[in-house]
């Protein structure tokens, strides 16, 4: 009887390809079963040599697996998950292992966690980020789920995860909480990089105004990338703006519609933040702004009927070599005000559910494999610290490093979102981070005005700065006539 394998995978689409490829290269043989037989078949046949088991069906699969059976699915998050649940599930045994690899919503995840749990099966929901390139060299993994099953898997998630630092290297995977928290620290991942590709994209929008072409583009965001910008998206930014098309000889991104496309976990990740009363105007800026170029037809009609700034004066007013290093201050503050509204979010969501989120470590597993690697995710690492440590940041703007990078920064940062007003290109996401940033470093801002309103239609009271904090306060305004 041949022997059983420790680690199966159903969903064989091209990132669960390329983490069985993986995981199969750490030396663990690999069942793995795909809905369309011909796909499971011909994946296999393509990799001759390499320990992988093919299975026809799921009772086939899963006997081909060793005890306790661990099964991860990558398979498109929503109704295909638990459509696959449905049926393996009862296939398995208590204390088998099930791991959802896709962009799951933590309440779903929360949700099977309980239905599993209730037959004594272990269902960790895993944020998998990197692309189809991370998954085959090393992703950067969130696994949630007990700390007893993380050691469990430990082995084979740190053998396939990326590695950062010295030989040989630092796992970017940790264990990241109970329950669903390892899919929603993966939705507010994603919601980060909304915001990190929308700010990219307003710094490109600014240079075309200033008139560069995209050479000069690819040129500044390669030089970036060499300093404090350093990260994944700006390099391959620079790549992208580089590349020409072979038919037309056209830079390719000059033929690409500008229409965004999103799979839904920036909206989640606005959703969450409205629950919990927390602002993530950034990411926010950048969900909408997808929205916004989806909306194609309507702005083509729109141009020929709303005017803005014309002729010379909807050109950026500042050379390249005057704007580039104001924009390179720009980037890098209102990315600092991203990362802080996702660290908030997480913070807040944390304390809810009572998960205990290590700031300090997600920020360490995220510097590699994952599609916002960068190199100031160490220096967030460092402001917060191992978890539970005492003197982390109310946020991150206030941790001494990155506080000092936005006091240097914030005089050019005005001067960019200020220029863009004036010629009139739309940068949502920066101006965004610019008025958060305002908003909480202003010991006064005009919400009296606005608590005297709610007084005034609707009795709601108000403090008083000359009483005692907690003492509310109600004024007999006077009846508006007419």
């Amino acid at each position: 009887m041949p022997a059983l394998n420790p680690f199966g995978l159903i969903g064989l689409a091209v990132m669960g390809q390329n983490l069985v490829l993986n995981v199969e290269s750490r030396g663990f043989a690999v069942s793995v079963y795909n809905r369309s037989g011909d796909v499971t078949a011909g994946f296999v046949a393509a990799h001759p040599g390499k320990r992988l088991t093919a299975a026809k069906t799921l009772p086939e699969f899963v006997a081909t697996l060793a005890r306790p059976r661990t099964v991860m699915l990558m398979v498109k998050a929503g109704a295909a998950v638990d459509a696959v649940l449905e049926q393996l599930v009862p296939l398995l045994e208590p204390g088998d292992i099930v791991i959802d690899g896709g962009n799951s919503h933590f309440a779903d995840t929360e949700r099977r966690d309980a239905v599993l749990g209730a037959r004594g099966l272990r269902f960790v929901g895993a944020g998998v980020s990197g692309g189809e390139e991370g998954a085959r060299k090393g992703p950067s993994i969130m696994p949630g789920g007990p700390v007893s099953t993380w050691e469990v898997l430990r082995p084979i998630f740190e053998s396939i995860a990326a590695r950062v630092g010295p030989a040989p290297g630092e796992p970017c995977v940790m264990h990241i909480g109970e329950g669903g928290a390892g899919h929603y620290v993966k939705m507010v991942h994603n919601g980060i990089e909304y915001g990190d590709m929308q700010l990219i994209c307003e710094a490109y929008a600014l240079m075309r105004a200033a008139g560069m072409d995209t050479g000069a583009m690819a040129e500044v965001f390669a030089r970036w990338n060499e300093g404090e910008l350093q990260s994944y998206l700006v390099e391959i930014t620079a790549r992208i703006l580089a590349q020409r098309d072979e038919e037309t000889g056209k830079p390719v991104v000059d033929l690409i519609v500008d229409k965004a496309g999103q799979k839904g976990t920036g909206q989640w990740t606005l959703a969450s933040a409205a629950d919990n009363a927390v602002v993530v105007s950034t990411i926010n800026a950048a969900v909408e702004a997808r929205v916004l170029s989806s909306m194609k037809a309507a702005r083509v009609a729109a141009s020929a009927r709303l005017h803005g700034p014309s002729g010379p004066a909807a050109r950026i007013a500042l050379a390249p070599a005057e704007l580039v290093p104001r924009l390179h201050e720009a980037l890098y503050a209102s990315k600092i005000v991203s990362y802080a509204q996702g660290l908030d979010l997480m913070r807040t969501m944390s304390a809810k559910k009572g998960w205990n989120l290590d700031l300090g470590g997600i920020a360490r597993i995220w510097r590699g494999g994952c599609i916002i690697r960068a190199r100031f995710l160490g220096h967030i690492a460092d402001a917060y610290g191992p978890r539970g440590e005492a003197g982390a940041p109310a946020n991150l703007m206030l941790a001494p490093f990155f506080e000092a990078v936005l006091n240097r920064a914030q005089g050019a940062w005005r001067e960019v979102v200020a220029l863009a007003v004036t010629a009139g290109v739309p940068v949502p996401a920066m101006s965004a981070s610019l008025a958060y940033y305002d908003a909480y470093r202003s010991a006064r801002l005009p919400a009296n005005l606005l608590q005297a309103q709610r007084d005034f239609f609707g009795a709601h009271t108000y403090e008083r700065v000359d009483k005692p904090a907690g003492e509310f306060f109600h004024t007999s305004w006077p009846e508006v006539i007419g």
